[in-house]
């Protein structure tokens, strides 16, 4: 009896771990894809002739169609289950990336980029959810969002190595023909190690469709306004009119889901200080972190004249160090302390190296310039990204988790792309008030021109990591439940009863007890 139960604990726990590495992959992929493309946006612009006015479709595309449905993509996972959700953004992003690699004009190649930001809307949220009701034990949620959030913070500087090494040694449709045997083979994993978690139709909610069209409208306008800005500027009648309306959009939709039985983001998840907290956080934190990506990237290879491979091959510092911070530090210690005492610390280690990058000069060499940065950058990210993701699911009743999921993904991806404008913008004014008063035809001063332009906006970015430190400090108030770190110790031993319901819990996503799980006794109501 004692051997058959350690063994089926023993298959319980392997089956979690490879569920994590399906989720780890699905999410990887998406978070490449966001910068993997960038690298062959050139090859891809001569080879199929889009224009310097439209070549930016290639990346708005993908971000209108992402952003935009997010909170559909996660409210379908609580509907129809978060397995079968998965399982079709898994395969609709690799139908849709083969279409991008295989286009014979722009037009084709937006609409495939189209595609895949409407099946990650699906898989984003489905992914995070899935991995918030599967790892249900203090001590395995711990190191399961670890990893997660490791992916998270350094996924996209390996999407610049990717990008580098397939544009630069096979072909730039290769960026987009990758993902589909990683789609593909994931898939079939996912088949395989997921539990079925499909809901019958006599027992689904309705679908709050008011909730949908002003929600994802919502959202749709404000990434709009903001992409638009890069190329048009803030005071465009455009932009500024799609700001506006995304605004007053999500306004209503706030006023109608207060009144919605079934709504598609209920308002208690955001209202609540350490979800909302941890989303403002987030969604901060990425304006911060494209500025290191966007005006990083343009320094080494435009400045410095580094290959795209090694371009993308610089920011591996800062990848490795936001794994090791994630993984190695911050998994540790989020059963130890507060999650603001590991969120806030980290935000003021990333914005010491972008105060680090302020000292950039045409000259600067790599290894005294970058290279600390990266590393205080990627230290702190690690401590960032972690919690935070963690706090978008904690304690939400498995009805809700992908609603949860789908709003902390929001923030990510509306945060990147105020963040693109904002600095974008800052970078160019900044560019040209320094030629103004120069020979601007002089190649020298064109390049001093571009670095200072970097500087001014790496300079705001600093700032907006500085906010959002104090934002987590001010909002965020989990601290963790008392045992779990002994739990973590003593390795957390559970009798065949106790493994069972973790089973359960870990399959139905039923809210879970810590103190049990930590094995801390209940106080006697008597």
């Amino acid at each position: 009896m004692t051997v058959q139960t350690a063994t089926g604990h023993e298959d319980a726990g392997r089956r979690r771990w490879w569920v994590l590495a399906v989720i780890a992959t699905a999410q990887l992929m998406i978070v490449l894809d966001t910068t993997i493309v960038n690298i062959a946006l050139p090859s891809a612009q001569r080879d199929l002739g889009i224009s310097d006015a439209d070549r930016q479709w290639v990346i708005t595309a993908y971000t209108l169609a992402f952003g935009g449905l997010l909170l559909l993509g996660g409210r379908l996972g609580d509907l129809f289950g978060r397995e079968r959700v998965f399982t079709v953004g898994l395969l609709g992003f690799a139908l849709a990336s083969s279409l991008g690699g295989a286009a014979v004009g722009p037009a084709m190649l937006f609409g495939a980029r189209a595609l895949q930001g409407a099946f990650g809307a699906l898989l984003a949220p489905s992914a995070l959810g899935l991995l918030s009701t599967t790892f249900s034990d203090p001590r395995e949620r711990s190191t399961a969002f670890g990893v997660f959030g490791a992916i998270a913070g350094g996924g996209s500087a390996i999407g610049f190595i990717a990008g580098g090494l397939l544009t630069e040694y096979l072909d730039w449709r290769w960026c987009l023909f990758v993902n589909v045997p990683i789609a593909a083979v994931t898939a079939v994993a996912a088949f395989g190690v997921l539990k079925r978690d499909r809901i019958e139709k006599d027992r689904r909610m309705r679908l709050d469709l008011p909730g949908v069209l002003l929600g994802c409208g919502g959202l749709l306008a404000i990434v709009h306004g903001t992409s638009e800005a890069v190329a048009r500027g803030w005071g465009d009648g455009l932009v500024l009119g799609s700001l506006v309306l995304g605004v007053a959009l999500l306004a209503v939709f706030v006023l109608v889901e207060r009144r919605t039985a079934h709504p598609l983001l209920p308002v208690h998840i955001v209202a609540d200080r350490n979800r909302g907290g941890g989303a403002l956080s987030v969604g901060l934190t990425m304006i911060g972190m494209f500025g290191l990506f966007l005006f990083l990237t343009y320094y080494l290879q435009a400045i410095k004249h580094f290959s795209p491979v090694v371009s993308g091959l610089s920011f591996l510092p800062m990848t490795a160090a936001i794994v090791l911070s994630s993984t190695g530090f911050a998994a540790r210690m989020m059963t130890r302390v507060p999650s603001r005492n590991l969120i806030g610390p980290g935000l003021l280690l990333a914005a010491g190296g972008m105060a680090w990058l302020t000292r950039m000069r045409v000259d600067s060499p790599w290894a005294a310039l970058v290279l600390p940065a990266e590393l205080l950058i990627g230290v702190g990210m690690g401590l960032v990204f972690m919690p935070a993701m963690s706090l978008a699911t904690l304690g939400v009743a498995p009805n809700e988790a992908g609603a949860a999921s789908a709003t902390i993904n929001s923030a990510q991806q509306v945060g990147g792309s105020v963040g693109t404008a904002l600095l974008n913008t800052v970078a160019a004014s900044a560019t040209a008030s320094f030629l103004a008063t120069r020979v601007a035809s002089d190649p020298a001063v064109q390049a001093q021109g571009a670095v200072h332009g970097y500087v001014a906006a790496t300079r705001v970015a600093m700032g907006v990591l500085l906010l959002a430190a104090l934002v987590a400090v001010l909002t965020i108030d989990h601290r963790p439940a008392p045992g779990e770190a002994t739990a973590v110790e003593a390795g957390a031993a559970e009798t065949e009863a106790e493994a069972e319901a973790a089973a359960v819990r870990a399959v139905d996503g039923r809210p879970t007890d810590l103190r049990a799980e930590a094995g801390v006794e209940r106080p006697s109501i008597d």
